[in-house]
């Protein structure tokens, strides 16, 4: 399962070139932490943060409009989903 979360990881940073993710953790840590900070839009500065909605619909956006092979979008969008309820 762990090279399931490492191809991820590969395919996460994909999208998004300049993001520094931390190589401490295992992959499937890094990933999920990762999109929790993206969804609550911790990388921006505060006076212009977005909804948690907000950040997942430009997040899904992203991802269906990459370039990615369908079984890792599709694999994206479900942890980006697990992370959306985590938040709620």
């Amino acid at each position: 399962m762990s090279a399931d979360y490492e191809k991820l990881l590969n395919e996460y940073r994909k999208l998004w070139n300049n993001r520094k993710l931390e190589e401490e953790h295992n992959a499937e840590i890094i990933l999920k932490e990762a999109i929790s900070r993206e969804l609550k839009d911790e990388n921006s500065h505060p006076r212009v943060r977005k909804t948690i909605h907000e950040k997942f619909y430009l997040a899904v956006k992203r991802i269906t409009h990459s370039e990615l092979e369908e079984t890792a979008k599709n694999a994206l969008i479900q942890m980006h989903i697990n992370e959306l309820e985590c938040l709620k």
